[in-house]
């Protein structure tokens, strides 16, 4: 609480993983260290030059905790939180050699929010013929709707509260044996407790493969309220064939086309509706999800965001720091 640092930086600080990053220093010459999301820039001695990989802005998913907040102490929290990310995650763009975000949005509003302008960004990938459908699906794992990803954390957690109160019992209306899986590794005792009540609803927990859960899927849904950079769930399931409903923030970032390879819808009322045509309309069901596996495979191949990847690390090996003159505010 009264840490200068911001607690998702503060918890990930190692006094071990910072003295075995200073030994293979000294001992090996590395081209370039890249911090692969922002909390893993405290485990560096604070001289070592280093790309910055941001996954998500941090201080934007904080605000929006802020702003989704039901009580006054709640968001007074997240506000003092999202006040001290502006702060570090400012200082830690200014100090790398250069910044690289999963969209052009986030990658934008770095350069506004850090004042800073060594920042590229690389689309989002998924390896697509890794997901790509057998012909042969496990029918006990068949559901109507599937949420995939971490369920320890936040905003998922939000995501799925938020579907099952406000949306699912209006779907249950016109579709009463429909079912819900949520598939995704340590899902806490609120997220476990939701299938005590409605035996039409699975908590997978952690699963060695989630292939067989996005084939075996009608729908995968995305209902985020909270967040940043892109969901790497939404390609996986389009890669996989199974169609996506989302969120405006759950999709944020991604090059996609409402309604030609995903829903989005805000409201309750605009969820339900956009899951109900895809289970109910066959036709526009595989439109969709044809449409979106050709997206995925023509633009968001591993092999296309790697090279990209690969690309901006090259032109950074041997860069100077980049020399900004704006302080923090």
């Amino acid at each position: 609480m009264f840490s200068k640092l911001p607690v998702t930086v503060a918890r990930k600080r190692s006094a071990a993983v910072k003295r075995t990053a200073v030994g293979l220093l000294k001992k090996e010459r590395f081209d370039i260290v890249v911090c692969d999301f922002l909390a893993s820039t405290a485990n560096l001695p604070p001289d070592q030059p280093y790309v910055l990989f941001e996954h998500n802005v941090e201080t934007m998913i904080w605000r929006r905790y802020a702003e989704q907040a039901g009580d006054p102490i709640r968001r007074s929290f997240f506000r003092s939180q999202a006040h001290r990310l502006q702060a570090y995650e400012t200082s830690a763009c200014r100090r790398a050699t250069r910044v690289i975000t999963v969209s052009d949005a986030d990658a934008e509003l770095l350069r506004e929010m850090c004042g800073v302008s060594h920042v590229s960004s690389v689309p989002t990938g998924v390896d697509a013929a890794y997901f790509s459908p057998p012909s042969m699906l496990e029918a006990k794992l068949a559901c109507d709707l599937l949420f995939t990803g971490s369920m320890d954390w936040m905003p998922n957690i939000d995501g799925v509260h938020w579907f099952v109160k406000e949306v699912l019992p209006s779907i249950r209306r016109r579709r009463p044996l429909c079912s819900f899986t949520i598939a995704g590794r340590r899902p806490v005792a609120a997220i476990r407790a939701l299938e005590s009540v409605d035996p039409l609803l699975r908590v997978t927990g952690t699963v060695a493969d989630i292939r067989p859960y996005l084939w075996s899927g009608r729908v995968s849904v995305v209902p985020l309220r909270v967040g940043s950079g892109t969901r790497l769930k939404i390609y996986e399931s389009m890669a996989a064939g199974i169609p996506v409903v989302s969120t405006t923030i759950g999709a944020e970032g991604l090059n996609v086309s409402a309604p030609q390879n995903i829903r989005i819808a805000d409201t309750p009322s605009g969820f339900t509706s956009a899951c109900l045509e895809l289970l109910e309309d066959q036709p526009m069901h595989n439109n969709q999800a044809v449409a979106a596996s050709r997206l995925v495979r023509e633009n968001f191949s591993w092999e296309t965001v790697a090279a990209r990847f690969e690309e901006i690390l090259d032109t950074c090996a041997g860069s100077p720091r980049p020399h900004t003159s704006r302080t923090t505010s």
